[in-house]
């Protein structure tokens, strides 16, 4: 794919996760969650510059933080999202202010990351944005589906009691 693709692709994908992430949303329990990331990281991993040939080690280096990064980053965005159960056992989410700080702090360290590659001259293309996007929405999707998975359910099972909403969801 070309440079182009990639651009187009990563703002896809940026813009349609941020549009959701705003508003309240019902998702679903089920374990496709991994297939998106999955895809990202297959489109990054067949680019060619994935690492800088010219400054390997070092071009390794700055990947492993960029994909630490995105994991901090998407363990953060998936702690930070509001997730409740509504009377009828559907599940939904919403980010929440301190999700957009998460955001911006990732975005901020990505860019810190990406300017210091330029200074020590090593070419960084959108296979290494790619890869980070895939990270930081697997840990996103992984994170909130092991708290769905730890939440009570609806109608409150053997104890039958009726869950609706957490009493922090009116909080924000």
């Amino acid at each position: 794919m070309s440079g182009l693709v990639n651009v187009l692709v990563i703002g896809a994908v940026i813009t349609a996760v941020v549009v959701r992430q705003c508003s309240a949303r019902q998702i679903s329990d089920d374990r496709r969650w991994w297939i998106l990331p999955a895809i990202l990281l297959v489109l990054s991993v067949r680019e060619p510059g994935l690492v800088d040939p010219r400054h390997v080690p070092l071009s390794m280096a700055v990947l492993g933080a960029e994909l630490t990064a995105g994991l901090m980053t998407g363990a953060g965005w998936g702690w930070t999202t509001r997730l409740w159960r509504e009377a009828d056992g559907s599940l939904w989410s919403k980010g929440t202010r301190a999700t957009g700080f998460v955001w911006a702090g990732g975005l901020a360290l990505r860019a810190a990351l990406y300017g210091a590659a330029a200074l020590m001259g090593m070419h960084q293309g959108s296979a290494a944005l790619l890869s980070a996007l895939a990270v930081t929405l697997a840990a996103r999707g992984g994170v909130l589906m092991w708290r769905a998975a730890r939440m009570d359910p609806a109608y409150g099972g053997s104890v039958g009691r009726m869950v609706s909403r957490p009493v922090w969801k009116d909080r924000v």
